[in-house]
Order: C-alpha cells, then structure tokens, then sequence
C-alpha cells in the first residue's frame, strides 16, 4: 500500500510540465523563488533524479578507497614488516581524517557552489593515489592515506548536499536513498577488487586502480554537473559565476533565453553579492555539532557506525584466523554486508516518505513536494525515527550475534546472514539519521552531513583501533557484545529527540529570528546616521 501510495504521490505532485530544451537542459517554464508558497528547485523530476545519481557516483570514492584496502591489510602489513595492530592504525587514521575533512569543505560548498568544491576534492584525491602507488615505507602509507582520506570523503558531504539544493523534506528520503548508493556500493564491490589486485597483481596495484579510476571519473564530472548550490544559483534559475559554470549550465541556461526565459536580474545580484570564495572554515561544523539536537542524533548515528566500522576493521584477520581465508576470500565475505546496505538504501527512504506523509495527514499538514515547507509545528523527528529506532536495536542484535558466532566458530553460513543483517539494519539506521539532519538544517546540507561524518568516523576510527586488543584480551563474543551494549544504552537519546526536538527546533527559530530583527535595527540606525551626516 505504502508503495503505491508513493508511486501515486511520484506521478501526481512532484510531475513538471515539458520544456522545449533537450534532456539535462529541460527545466520548469516557471521562474521560481524557494519561498514556502512556490517552486522549490526548477530542476525536472529526471534532471534530478540524474544529478543526485552523478552525485551519487563521487561519493562511492569514500568508502572505496577505505573498503578496498581491508582485504589487502595481512599481506601489507607482511610487506613493510608491521604488525596487523600497527597496519590497523592507518585504517584508523583514515578514518580520523574521513571526519575532519568534511568539516573544511562542506562550509566552503554550502557558500561558494558544489563544483569548485568537488574539483578541490579530486585534486587531491589524485595526487594522493599517485603518491601511494609510488611508495614502499609505512610511514609514507600512513600520512598519503591520510592525504587520500581527506580527498575522497568530502565527496560524501557534497552529495547530502545535492540532495538538499534540489529536494525537500517531504521527498528527502528517497533522493538520500539514491545518493546514499555510492557509499553502499563501496562495501560491496571495492574488498572484492582490492582482494583480487592484491592477490594476483600486487597491492600497489590498487592505488594505481584508484588513480586511473578516479581520473576517467573526475573529466566528465567536472565538464557537465551543473551547479546546484543555492546560494549561487538560488532556485536553479540564476546563472553561476563563471568559476562555478559547467558546459551544462551553459547550454541550459542559453537554451531558457532561446525559449523566453528572463533571469529575475534583481534576484541574481542578490545572490551574487554574497557569493565569495573563502578559506574553508570548520567552526559552521562544530557549531553543529554542538547544537543540543543535532548533537544527540551524531552520537547515536556514530555509535552505530563504531560497530559497523569494528566488523569491517575486524574482518580481516579474524576471518583468515577462524577460518584460513585468503585476501580473495576475506574480500568475498564484504558482499554481504554490501547487499544489506543496497537493499537498505533503496527500500528505506521509500518507508522514510511514507511515514512522512502519515504524519502529515495525521497533523493536518499538507504535503507538497517541490514548495519548501515550514517543519517548525510538524513532528518530523518523530516522523523519521519511528523508522530509525527499530533498525538501530535490530542492528545491535546482530552485532552480538556476530560476535558469538565468530567466537564459537560456527558454519560460515552463520556469519554471512548475519552480516547482510548487519548492512541492511545499520546502513538503513545511519540513512535516516543523515535524513534528519538535513531536515533540521534545510540551508546547510553539507555542512550538516560534515557533522554526522565527523562525529561517526572519529567513534569509527576508536572502534577500528581497539578491535583486535579487545578481541585478544576478551574473546570476540564479549568484545562486540560490549559495543553494542554501549549503542543501545546511549538509544534512549533519541527518544528524547521525538520528543523535546520540535521545542528546541522553536527555541533555535526564535533565537535566530530576535538576531536577524537586532541586525536589522543597528543597520537602520547605521543608515540613519550616515544619511543625517
């Protein structure tokens, strides 16, 4: 019923008229502010849906480049003479740099466009990868993976950040879910090929993939994906300035003169005026951070993730110790965490939006898909985590389970269903955390999603850390039961969010509100005293 409810929803509210300009240049014959009562984006439903997957795309970098690393870990850690708890600790300076560096370029996207951000991104990324293939020194490998890390995990923020330029709350979870398939995909097919280079052609051979890889990615990319960020291109009708024009902008916006378009020349100056590029700046992260709600909902996010991050990292070894696994074999047994997490992606931002559009039918509160909407009455933290709170205890069951099973040394078809368990219940967990986050900072997308990054890879790089000690000194069942009691223990977090969010979201709308109304007045009688001299 839920399903057809959304495909009817699908088809008969978020639907646009046809525009004479051809596929990626088509767009809405209607000049649209994102005001509550108008057009939120004039990008077409397949426009969209085709940018979020380009998106999607440059996020798999991420966790492909910390994924297909995992199966190749024994054989690394043998070559430069380390021991696996030392070649863990580059999985776990990865991780620390996966959280920070976000923070650095989802403010500079939010304020200075998508695209200058995503070329930064790949820059980097590029450099890194050649620097890893080139090198034989551990030292080496630990700070050109923590250069590569800092390259590739802005891409995930980035994405988050589409999806909040283009789409609104009420059709946020199934556009999250698209741009979350890249981060999914990584788990899944990266340990695969990581394990196969390392085995057959050497573990240098996976930064040379990497670079290759990236590098027929990132020309495309750059040339076409448009602008999205809206405060550079507003609703997607104002021109970007050059630096941030892709051959699509071009021929898109060309193509609207062509066909009569006028671009509302009082809006673009607006929006240009504050359009800067600055030196990236964390302090917008933190404040998230530090932000009673949204700081409740990081930590259970990065809890969660901590245990995902624990198995991954553990993986290797204790698959190889219980049951003599080769690089290729340890790298197989990633699949099924992969297949959870894309079942996951693709079915819970489908129940997301539904449990949205229940709620607002309860509330009286009409759902209108392309309008940006005011969320301050309506219960949207309860909307989402009535989906949310039941993946997060599934999820921690699983990693019990887990941890007995490895410790018993059971069949290996124990270990495999529970891991599709594992990625379909924590990844669908996380997805909806994300969902609330940039529901709850609709103008700062990114820098919400550099928030939850950061917060979920530092508990992740802990866990990675002090995995294989905890599994030596307590035994790999009492190790995971412990840090999935710790993440159901802290749960009750989010029960307070349903309840008390909605007031702390009114109190921060206020407090906001007071600030602008003071400026504004210091500015009148700034005006005033110039005007009078």
């Amino acid at each position: 019923m839920a399903e057809k409810d959304f495909e009817s929803a699908e088809k008969g509210r978020d639907s646009e008229p046809p525009d004479p300009t051809p596929d990626i240049a088509n767009e809405a014959p209607v000049e649209r502010q994102a005001t509550t009562n108008e057009v939120y984006s004039v990008f077409t439903v397949p426009q969209k849906r085709l940018i979020i997957a380009a998106a999607s795309l440059t996020a798999f970098f991420s966790p492909l480049s910390s994924s297909i690393y995992m199966p190749a870990l024994n054989t690394i850690a043998s070559d430069l003479n380390v021991s696996p708890t030392q070649i863990n600790l580059s999985v776990t300076t990865y991780l620390i740099v996966q959280g920070v560096a976000p923070m650095m370029i989802a403010g500079f996207s939010d304020n200075a466009g998508r695209r200058l951000a995503y070329i930064i991104c790949f820059v980097i990324y590029l450099a890194a990868n050649l620097g890893l293939a080139l090198q034989n020194n551990y030292a080496a490998l630990m700070v050109l993976r923590c250069l590569q890390s800092g390259g590739s995990s802005g891409t995930v923020a980035l994405a988050n950040g589409v999806v909040g330029d283009l789409v609104t709350s009420a059709e946020r979870g199934l556009y999250i879910g698209y741009a979350s398939l890249g981060s999914v995909l990584g788990p899944t097919l990266s340990p695969i090929i990581g394990g196969l280079l390392s085995q057959y052609a050497g573990w240098h051979w996976i930064f040379w993939f990497l670079l290759i890889f990236a590098g027929v990615f990132s020309v495309p990319l750059i040339l076409f994906l448009p602008e999205t960020c809206r405060k550079v291109v507003g609703d997607g009708s104002v021109p970007p300035p050059a630096l941030s024009m892709s051959l699509t902008d071009v021929i898109r916006h060309r193509n609207r003169v062509e066909a009569g378009y006028v671009v509302d020349v009082d809006k673009q100056a607006e929006i240009h005026k504050n359009y800067k590029i600055r030196v990236p700046n964390p302090l917008s992260t933190l404040v998230v951070v530090a932000d009673k709600e949204s700081g409740l909902i990081l930590l259970s996010a990065g809890f969660a993730l901590a245990c995902f991050y624990a198995i991954s990292t553990g993986a290797s070894s204790q698959f190889k110790e219980v049951y003599g696994f080769s690089d290729i074999q340890i790298a197989l047994m990633f699949i099924p965490i992969g297949a959870g997490g894309m079942v996951s992606a693709l079915s819970t931002g489908k129940l997301v939006d539904w449990n949205y559009r229940r709620h607002a039918k309860m509330n009286g509160f009409p759902v209108e898909k392309n309008k940006l909407q005011d969320l301050t009455d309506f219960p949207i933290e309860t909307a989402r985590l009535q989906v949310g709170l039941p993946l997060f205890y599934i999820g921690a069951a699983t990693v019990i389970g887990y941890g007995w099973m490895m410790e018993s040394k059971v069949s290996l078809a124990g270990p495999v269903i529970l891991l599709l368990i594992l990625g379909y219940s924590l990844t669908g967990a996380f997805q909806v955390l994300n969902i609330l986050m940039v529901d709850i900072y609709p103008g700062k997308p990114a820098t919400a999603t550099a928030a939850s990054n950061l917060v979920r890879c530092e508990l992740g790089a802990a866990a990675s850390a002090v995995i294989v000690p905890m599994t030596n000194a307590m035994g790999q069942g009492w190790a995971y039961t412990l840090l999935a009691l710790l993440f159901v223990a802290y749960s009750p977090a989010l029960l307070l969010t349903m309840k008390y969010g909605p007031r702390w979201r009114r109190a921060k709308k206020e407090k906001k509100e007071k600030k602008a109304k003071q400026q504004q007045a210091i500015q009148v009688e700034k005006n005033a005293v110039a005007a009078g001299s």
